[in-house]
């Protein structure tokens, strides 16, 4: 490990059978705590690399506890988060309009660590209650096409290292881990990702790995499609950026904010599910969902993506999917 942390402070790059070799002794509790901060904070200064992104994940993989669902086809809606911009729950918002669609989500998610609210905490806040159990997930997902896995209970070494990220607060290339280690290994994926850089090398890595996926990044730095600014958008066979709203309503940071608390992420959450939210907030929530669409149907055109998933947003009936499994 000596030499890992020599190559990691020189800013040299490990190979993908070092990185899968730091991340098995992290997980298995190896390091001491200090070691592990090292390197997390000297990847993060000289930034992931995609042998070490494949290295990580492989190691991240093994260690999991394994978990297979009786589904076809289902999709994973979610971000790296780290991009501190503190919008409202954009990816758990999609993953239950999604569900209310029909479409099944297997979604994978944790605690905020460099944002007040991830879908974990909300979720929590909400009376949902985190289980690796397959026979509840499972019924969960047959009955109202979500199930949600808190990845400390799929992931020792995540679980190993949450104290250290919190105490750090600030991203790390564990945020980039996240979404490529969803043990249950859906067939289609949307995620967003604070960096273009990492935008590409998901785009690499999942191309050999799910049926389909769109990758996302917001060029003014949002790891969601929000309107703001432009987003580049990447798939299997996709690389097009995509503008301002589809209903020509400016959109700003303030607009589509967590709030300050997770009791205001909680009601803005419900609020969307319920089909009340903000002009604002109803057309970020569509945009990402009618990204998701066209995960699943890449002919489908935007507009027509966007028009349908706006009309799922307005109904709300997502919000009886959330009540199913937090009842």
């Amino acid at each position: 490990m000596k030499n890992i942390l020599n190559k990691i402070i020189n800013r040299a790059q490990l190979d993908k059978a070092e990185a899968y070799q730091c991340m098995l002794a992290i997980g298995n509790g190896e390091l001491p705590d200090a070691q592990t901060v090292a390197i997390m904070a000297g990847i993060q200064m000289r930034g992931l690399q995609l042998d070490e992104l494949n290295g990580f994940r492989q190691a991240l993989l093994e260690l999991a506890l394994p978990i297979h669902f009786d589904v076809g086809d289902s999709i994973d809606v979610c971000g790296t988060g780290g991009d501190g911009k503190n919008t409202f729950n954009i990816s758990t918002s999609t993953a239950f309009v999604l569900a209310g669609m029909g479409y099944k989500v297997v979604k994978h998610g944790n605690y905020g660590v460099s944002s007040l609210c991830g879908s974990s905490n909300v979720l929590e806040s909400l009376g949902y209650t985190f289980t690796n159990n397959k026979d509840i997930l499972q019924r969960q997902l047959d009955e109202a096409n979500i199930c949600f896995m808190h990845a400390p209970l799929f992931h020792p070494a995540l679980k190993a290292v949450a104290p250290l990220r919190k105490a750090l607060g600030i991203a790390t290339f564990f945020n980039s881990m996240g979404p490529l280690v969803n043990p249950a290994h859906p067939t289609h994926q949307l995620t967003g990702t604070y960096s273009l850089e990492l935008a590409k090398q998901y785009q690499h890595v999942l191309r050999a790995d799910r049926e389909n996926f769109t990758v996302l990044h917001g060029m003014d730095g949002y790891d969601e499609l929000t309107f703001i600014g432009v987003t580049r958008i990447l798939g299997k066979e996709r690389d097009e950026l995509v503008g301002n709203s589809p209903l020509q309503s400016e959109i700003k940071l303030t607009n589509i904010s967590g709030g300050d608390t997770v009791t205001d992420s909680a009601k803005i959450l419900v609020n969307l599910l319920q089909g009340i939210g903000t002009e604002q907030q109803n057309t970020v929530l569509a945009g990402n969902v009618a990204l998701a669409l066209q995960t699943f149907n890449p002919q489908k055109d935007f507009a027509s993506a966007f028009a349908e998933a706006h009309d799922a947003v307005l109904s709300g009936r997502a919000i009886h999917h959330l009540k199913k499994i937090s009842a």
